[in-house]
């Protein structure tokens, strides 16, 4: 897959990428220095599972650009994050998943 543009609309509160016309977006809410990723919103004619993984990787880079610390309540980025331990560092002291 190419380098896919995301985008942090502040405004919205959501980071946000086009895949075939349609928006693909992750909601948060940001506290002191951390960032609540609160909703994973694919489009239903993507079905591939690798976008998904992608635009959830692109997402943590960009947080993690800003030394910020992640916090998933949404179930589909705490599996991701349980699947890809390498983001383990940008969880808050004490919290596990």
């Amino acid at each position: 897959m190419n380098e896919m543009e995301i985008n942090d609309n502040s405004f919205l509160r959501q980071f946000e990428t086009r895949v075939n016309g349609q928006l693909a977006k992750i909601e948060y809410s940001s506290q002191e220095r951390k960032v609540f990723l609160t909703k994973l919103v694919i489009p239903e004619g993507i079905t591939k599972e690798s976008f998904k993984e992608e635009f959830i990787k692109g997402v943590l880079h960009q947080i993690q650009d800003k030394n910020l610390r992640v916090v998933p309540t949404s179930p589909q980025i705490a599996g991701f994050l349980r699947k890809n331990r390498q983001y383990k560092e940008m969880l808050p002291v004490g919290i596990r998943i």
